[in-house]
């Protein structure tokens, strides 16, 4: 496997000029069966399941459950997983939802922010850190876009998280593109889109977009945070990383 130096310099010298299916194309190249994909079966999710499994049909797509998706999202993430015929790897929490709450509370329901990352923690970073140890990974593609939040516009294609790679194909296309792509390819959006949904996570703590709302992700958990944790720096300043400076 290349190291982040080499994965840099193929970023300088070919992939700022590669579409994302080459992009794709060229992560498998370099990463092999190391390689997996994250999905949240969220609102532009066909997108990026499609244009994987077009150059990677049984890649790993890890699907982390919290326990408190909406009955559209299972239902979106079952149709999906039929017509992709996706090599889906379902991961989640130990904890399980009443348990967490019979020993926490409803920590979605706090106003600190900090109850908030205990919540994402449990039920989204640690099955995913665990899902990348157990399937091996060394490079994992995402959905990311730049446009998304104030941490992602930071972001390259290539980057590190930890021991692993993160690449991000779709990540400077705008709203526009992703409706092209679904258009040409007879996808379709989250079932919640039709109902104003323009991001969906947990049942409590998504809603629909509103005219005050500055972007997409202002109608999650709340307002209160713009990431849930699964693509910032997992490092020994963990707790930092996940603070509101991030937001």
């Amino acid at each position: 496997m290349i190291d982040l130096k080499q994965a840099n310099q193929a970023l300088e010298t070919d992939l700022h000029h590669k579409d994302a299916t080459q992009i794709v194309t060229w992560a498998q190249a370099t990463f092999g069966p190391g390689l997996i994909l994250s999905t949240s079966f969220g609102i532009q999710s066909a997108v990026m399941l499609h244009l994987v499994t077009q150059v990677v049909p049984q890649i790993p797509v890890v699907w982390v459950d919290t326990g408190y998706l909406p009955v559209e999202t299972y239902q979106f993430a079952e149709a999906l997983t039929q017509r992709l015929q996706l090599n889906l790897q379902v991961y989640q929490s130990p904890i399980s939802p009443a348990r967490m709450e019979a020993l926490y509370g409803k920590l979605w329901a706090s106003q600190e922010v900090e109850a908030f990352n205990k919540y994402d923690y449990m039920r989204k970073v640690e099955p995913m850190q665990r899902a990348l140890r157990e399937l091996g990974a060394t490079a994992w593609l995402a959905g990311l876009r730049a446009d998304q939040t104030d941490h992602r516009k930071t972001l390259d294609v290539v980057t590190q998280q930890g021991d692993i790679y993160k690449i991000s194909p779709i990540l400077n296309w705008h709203a526009r593109d992703i409706y092209k792509y679904l258009q040409a390819y007879d996808l379709p959006y989250h079932p919640l889109f039709d109902k104003g949904y323009v991001s969906v996570g947990d049942w409590h703590s998504s809603r629909p977009l509103m005219a005050e709302d500055e972007s997409d992700r202002d109608t999650r958990f709340r307002g209160m945070k713009q990431e849930c944790g699964l693509h910032l720096p997992q490092t020994p300043g963990e707790a930092e990383s996940l603070d509101s400076s991030y937001l």
